[in-house]
């Protein structure tokens, strides 16, 4: 059995100590590059197809070709998973990423990675037990006219400059931005929501990315 996880990266699936990027890749120098991710529960992928549906709509947005189909995204995504499967324990669970640059700069080519990582239940146990504590920071959420919240880019400074604001005054705190017309918006990988006189309320989708959790949580509340 294999002792370390593999990933797909440029045609080959590699080992993934030995899957490198260029220094000259535009998705390192100038964060041009988008991915998507989902998970696993119980070891099974859980709506890849919505997943690779907004990775494409990313994909479309920033004016990127893959340089594949999204059928085809989808066969590599779960080749990829189930080399992974087996190094996993019971109770655990990967988050399952694809991930797409620009590609060396001066070329035409992509780079396109997918790979899988443990998600951290234990870190985050706490959370569940305690509850979160949560802090709205100085710095304000990238406006739709700027650039997208519903894309999913590499270009994540905005959300972890007002997350670096926050840990300074609370180390286990979480950041939820404003937008700039002073409104919740979200955080690093959350979407926000409250119960409120029966209804669930939530930011406006202009505002913040279209998670797929996110309408999970509008099936649920259904």
């Amino acid at each position: 059995m294999a002792q370390e996880r593999v990933v797909y990266l440029n045609g080959n699936i590699v080992p993934e100590s030995e899957a490198t990027v260029s220094i000259h890749d535009r998705g390192f120098l100038l964060g041009d590059a988008v991915f998507d991710t989902t998970r696993t529960f119980e070891h099974s992928i859980f709506k890849l197809h919505e997943h690779l549906d907004r990775l494409f709509d990313s994909l479309t947005y920033v004016r990127i070709d893959p340089g594949m189909s999204k059928s085809r995204m989808a066969d590599l995504t779960m080749e990829v998973l189930e080399a992974n499967l087996p190094l996993l324990e019971e109770g655990d669970d990967y988050w399952v990423t694809q991930r797409v640059s620009r590609g060396v700069r001066g070329s035409s080519d992509p780079t396109v990675i997918v790979e899988c990582h443990p998600i951290p239940f234990a870190q985050r146990a706490s959370y569940y037990r305690d509850g979160l504590r949560v802090i709205t920071p100085s710095v304000r959420r990238t406006p739709p006219e700027s650039i997208s919240p519903r894309a999913k880019t590499h270009n994540y400074l905005n959300l972890v400059l007002a997350d670096l604001e926050v840990k300074e005054r609370d180390p286990d705190a979480w950041a939820i931005l404003l937008d700039l017309n002073g409104n919740l918006a979200e955080g690093e990988g959350s979407n926000f929501f409250i119960v409120r006189d029966g209804a669930l309320a939530t930011p406006k989708p202009q505002y913040v990315l279209g998670g797929i959790s996110r309408e999970t949580t509008f099936e649920l509340a259904h």
